[in-house]
């Protein structure tokens, strides 16, 4: 008996259903507004080297199972009822392992770990079987990566039935397996290795979702400033908190979707490598972006809720979110573009500047620097395109 699902599931090429983001999808979303809301209390609650090292963990564990999850959407139609099944199920493992986000190095080490688990093999494995007779060079791409994830499911229940002072070598090892996996390309003896070049993805689809999801993490930072503000007593400082805060999400967004959203769809139709590119500029580089944004929304709530405060963790989270976030979007245009944006450069140029001035600065004064540090740079970078507008049009 021939193994695979009957019926074809694959997106159809030629329709319009091809670049589409279902509704089905934007549901699996929501469920991470909650987890990136748990893990930015998280950090605001434990703003050590040991605190930062888990965070880490968490926020490349989330990262990698939405863009995963993203990546077989890609391929797979949603609106067909098995795959819309295998998304709602998905959204629900994610919700259980957002759940268990406060205690993950601790009570609910064991749900985390078990969630991540049951989403990262049982998503691979129903690729494998929903293309195998349909796709089956997808399937037998898919086969090789669910090894390699097997290999990592063994440190993540091992991490979490270890002490707690193994648990986090562990959970970075796991990590690291899926990380060299998908460098390599997820080799496996006598079946060869994943070819990422002769992938074909849709660029709007995979630009379309991914830039959802950096707009969802801004929403969250936002969401986490508001319930913060209202539960402070209103006073100068927090209303310049506040202000603060839109400001920097506001040019955020500007930076990001001025002009990021566009050129990442067109990048991937014309690249002659689509998977490698998607790889690079929305799988790893994007995992900066949306980590700069959640520390970004760390720095805020300090700001409200400690703004006189002078330390190195509260500097730390303030001035690194901007930092990783500047970073992310300048490699971002950079792999895309192949040219360096003098903007994001000046912008780099001024969080750098501002860790001296934390000398003086308290989280106030450094979050409200941020804050003018990024609508500067989305000013600088709009009117740098439109004079080139300008001139091409002249």
């Amino acid at each position: 008996m021939t193994f695979g699902m009957r019926r074809d599931v694959l997106r159809p090429a030629d329709s319009s259903r091809a670049d589409r983001v279902t509704y089905v999808e934007l549901f699996f979303d929501l469920v991470f507004v909650f987890a990136l809301t748990q893990l930015s209390a998280y950090l605001y609650e434990n703003q050590t080297p040991l605190g930062a090292l888990e965070g880490v963990i968490m926020v490349c564990a989330l990262w990698w199972t939405w863009v995963s999850t993203t990546w077989v959407t890609n391929w797979l139609d949603p609106v067909k009822l098995p795959v819309r099944g295998a998304v709602v199920a998905l959204a629900f493992v994610s919700f259980v392992m957002s759940v268990a986000i406060a205690e993950a190095f601790g009570d609910r080490a064991w749900t985390f770990a078990v969630a991540y688990v049951v989403l990262q093999l049982g998503r691979t494995a129903f690729m494998v079987w929903a293309t195998r007779r349909h796709g089956a060079a997808v399937s037998q791409d898919f086969t090789r990566i669910l090894v390699w994830l097997s290999a990592g499911a063994v440190l993540w229940i091992g991490g979490a039935l270890a002490p707690l002072s193994l648990q986090l070598p562990l959970w970075a090892a796991a990590l690291g397996v899926e990380l060299v996996g998908t460098m390599l390309g997820y080799p496996v003896p006598g079946r060869g290795r994943v070819d990422l070049a002769a992938w074909d993805v849709s660029g709007p689809h995979i630009a379309e979702r991914t830039a959802l999801f950096v707009l969802i993490a801004l929403g969250e930072g936002l969401l986490v400033t508001g319930f913060a503000f209202v539960a402070t007593e209103s006073s100068p400082e927090s209303i310049a908190a506040m202000i603060a805060a839109f400001v920097a999400a506001a040019s955020a967004w500007w930076i990001y979707f001025d002009h990021g959203e566009r050129i990442g769809a067109e990048a991937i139709d014309a690249s002659p490598a689509p998977g490698r590119l998607v790889r690079t500029a929305y799988t790893w580089i994007h995992l900066a972006i949306v980590a700069g944004i959640v520390l970004l929304s760390v720095g805020d709530k300090e700001a409200l809720g400690h703004p006189h405060e002078h330390d190195v963790p509260a500097t730390v989270v303030t001035l690194g979110g901007p930092l990783l976030f500047l970073v992310g979007t300048l490699l971002f245009r950079r792999v895309l573009e192949h040219r360096w944006v003098r903007a994001q450069i000046a912008g780099l140029v001024g969080i750098l500047l501002l860790i001296p001035a934390a000398l003086v600065l308290d989280a106030l004064g450094e979050s409200l620097a941020v804050a003018a540090v990024l609508a500067l740079t989305a000013a600088a970078e709009t009117v740098a395109r439109v004079r080139r507008g300008r001139r091409a049009g002249g």
